[in-house]
């Protein structure tokens, strides 16, 4: 099973979204780092279910219990143990579901994969209640980046129909990173927010659900880190970034739009500025042949619509193998990319520090 990752660092997740509890294991972490704690809790906070209309009304709090590698708060240098105890379970709410496959969840997929033996509550191993757990290591991750003065933030570029202003339109400051990380819903425009806002409460009102796009922004990568073809930066990436249940998309600087332009138009073209070399453009994400250019790292993330829904749909019953009509009454997300933004900084803070302790081989 694929619970594990990392070449210089490596993680490995564990737990079922109405089991006990999720956690993972993180290795590989310098010893004598001194963790700060409250920070880790607001990445934390900002990934948990129940703040609002426009989250799961699951109360779970998130609370963190480092069980090893960390001493007096500070690092030991052996696995950090972390787990996340599971408060809130309503088992009930999938039992009256039965043996009936929800449309788009993991359901019909991981019974396949693992012959009827997976658990089926709530999506099991293949809830995004894992992720929490994912949040906690990536804090951690982002920490020792600080460090070296990389910095990662992300907000939320769409909502539905209704789309903010991307930092390759207009580049974002480390001030303005600094207070999209501490914002529940992190939107640099604050009459975009409304009209987002708007648009994922009307979706629930409605029994439906809204999908969006997350953009993450690493600032301070200098320019050389990476390889190329198998383990460029894209690679290592973007697979953390599909990673993330719900995530079906992923594009590095303006991605899917370089199909329409012509070569003269997409080219990020250099020059010298005050003795070093700079482009005048972005729209390469910050990364050529796989490598950091210097230029800020920018991708996007394309997240579904929560496929928990309360309108009838058409799906399966795999234990008599007939047609059935579901309409899903549980507690969900009307839409996931505002608590989706603090796992995509995780997953970019765990892959960047893998790299560059990577990169740091050839010093």
């Amino acid at each position: 099973m694929s619970g594990s990752w990392g070449r210089n660092i490596r993680i490995s997740i564990f737990g079922e979204s109405h089991g006990a509890a999720v956690g993972i294991v993180l290795d590989g972490i310098e010893p004598g780092f001194k963790l700060n704690m409250e920070k880790i809790k607001q990445q934390m906070r900002r990934r948990s279910p129940g703040l609002d209309e426009l989250s799961s009304p699951r109360k779970e709090q998130d609370q963190f219990e480092l069980l090893s590698g960390i001493y007096n708060g500070t690092t030991t240098g052996t696995p950090i143990g972390i787990l996340i105890r599971n408060i809130d379970q309503r088992s009930e709410d999938y039992e009256k579901a039965g043996l009936i496959f929800r449309p788009s969840h993991a359901d019909h997929t991981g019974w396949v994969k693992y012959k009827g033996f997976n658990d089926p509550r709530g999506g099991g191993h293949f809830s995004g209640r894992l992720t929490a757990a994912v949040v906690c290591a990536g804090a951690i991750a982002m920490q020792l980046l600080e460090k070296e003065d990389i910095h990662i933030g992300s907000h939320i570029l769409k909502a539905g129909s209704v789309e903010s202003v991307s930092t390759l339109d207009d580049p974002l400051s480390m001030e303005e990173l600094s207070e999209l990380k501490n914002s529940d819903f992190p939107v640099r425009d604050e009459t975009i927010r409304d009209s987002m806002v708007d648009e994922i409460i009307s979706a629930k009102a409605g029994g439906d659900s809204l999908g969006g796009v997350v953009e993450v922004i690493a600032l301070g990568l200098s320019s050389g880190i990476g390889d190329p073809f198998f383990d460029s930066v894209e690679s290592v990436l973007s697979g953390l970034f599909f990673s993330i249940p719900a995530v079906k998309g992923v594009e590095f600087g303006i991605g899917f739009k370089f199909p329409g332009m012509k070569g003269s138009e997409a080219n990020d073209q250099l020059r010298m500025e005050g003795g070093r070399i700079v482009y005048s453009s972005n729209n390469n994400g910050g990364i050529l042949g796989g490598i950091t250019n210097g230029m800020p790292l920018v991708a996007r993330l394309a997240i579904k619509p929560t496929p928990s829904i309360a309108l009838p749909q058409r799906t399966v019953s795999f234990d008599t193998g007939t047609d059935k009509e579901i309409a899903l009454a549980g507690r969900h997300d009307p839409a996931i990319i505002r608590r989706i933004a603090p796992v995509a900084e995780a997953a970019a803070a765990l892959g960047i520090l893998d790299i560059l302790m990577e990169s740091r081989k050839w010093d």
